[in-house]
């Protein structure tokens, strides 16, 4: 029983020495020291050995069990060691390697076209004015002076959030806000998101809108055609072509709306196409509208414009659809 006590040492040694992973250690642990082990065997079968070798037999068993029970935790203990020195190695950062190029962000083109045109009305004397994109009925439609039975005030041309609360369809309820709380004269631009029931390659569900407008004694519908141009030829040049259109808008009067020719290449058929593309309404306050506010109408005159920044952006980059400013594609997106 000695001999085999010291052959099962020298066995379980080599065997730990030569464990290359903690579970081929741990296969050696269970081998010799796990409840059915060949050590355990030898502690458990000392009832059936002779009474004059058993105190003997299991000092040494024991012994035994001290001895490889060290060898494992010192095995176990070398194995862990060199497993965090390959993970140091593995997440170790080179020092000498080139650094990478963190690929920079940049403004979207919509709020690099809203920055533009916002600089272009701040050096005509206009100040900037915010306000809700939740409004009420009655300073969406009502303070505008748009009926009751108007098809803009239909499900099918309007978010209703609940009745009498809507996604406000422009951005002309800001004005009636203002002139609210400020006496005339009066030059404001708001620019800001509108939302309506529409979409198609020049119409999007949600889109950007800036609201202008100048109140003031003695302005006329000279004063707005004469600012619009140079608002125009300042942001596409000279050469533009540019029309105004008679209109009907229920918050002014007269109305029109001014188109620009657009030159863009079509999505479908790749051929570039040119045509005619509204980008802006516009018209002198209508008198009820200033009776809201309680302006006097017949001292004070004024107008007002609303210009669709996504159209706008579209003739400046021949932008054939609406729908590539909204879509997130980077592609499209690093052109600007």
């Amino acid at each position: 029983m000695k001999e085999q006590i010291e052959a099962l040492r020298q066995e379980a040694i080599a065997r730990i020495t030569a464990a290359s992973s903690l579970q081929a250690l741990d296969e050696v642990r269970v081998a010799f020291l796990g409840r059915k082990g060949r050590v355990t065997e030898i502690l458990r079968g000392l009832a059936q050995a002779a009474p004059e070798e058993r105190r003997e037999i299991g000092q040494k068993a024991n012994a035994l069990k001290d001895i490889l029970t060290a060898a494992l935790e010192t095995r176990l203990a070398e194995l862990e060691g060199t497993l965090k020195q390959q993970k140091a190695q593995e997440q170790s950062v080179d020092l000498s390697l080139p650094g990478r190029c963190v690929p920079q962000g940049h403004v979207h083109v919509l709020n690099q076209i809203m920055e533009e045109i916002v600089g272009i009305f701040t050096q005509m004397g206009f100040q900037v004015a915010l306000g809700p994109d939740i409004e009420t009925e009655y300073y969406n439609f009502d303070a505008l002076n748009t009926p009751d039975d108007h098809p803009a005030r239909d499900s099918h041309d309007t978010f209703f959030v609940k009745p009498g609360v809507v996604l406000r369809t422009q951005t002309s309820p800001v004005q009636i806000r203002v002139m609210e709380q400020t006496p005339p004269p009066v030059a404001v631009i708001v620019p800001g998101r509108v939302y309506r029931v529409d979409l198609d390659a020049t119409h999007s569900p949600m889109f950007v809108q800036m609201e202008g407008l100048l109140v003031d004694k003695g302005i006329t519908f000279a004063d707005l055609k004469g600012t619009l141009m140079h608002f125009i030829h300042a942001f596409f040049g000279p050469d533009i072509k540019v029309r105004f259109r008679p209109h009907f808008f229920p918050f002014t009067e007269p109305s029109a709306e001014v188109d620009i020719l657009w030159t863009a290449r079509d999505r479908h058929t790749g051929e570039v196409k040119s045509k005619w593309l509204e980008i802006l309404g516009c018209g002198m306050v209508h008198p009820q509208v200033f009776k809201n506010v309680s302006y006097d109408y017949e001292t004070y005159s004024g107008y007002a414009f609303g210009l669709g920044l996504d159209r706008i952006a579209m003739v400046k980059h021949a932008i054939s659809s609406i729908t590539h400013l909204y879509e997130n594609d980077l592609r499209f997106l690093e052109q600007f």
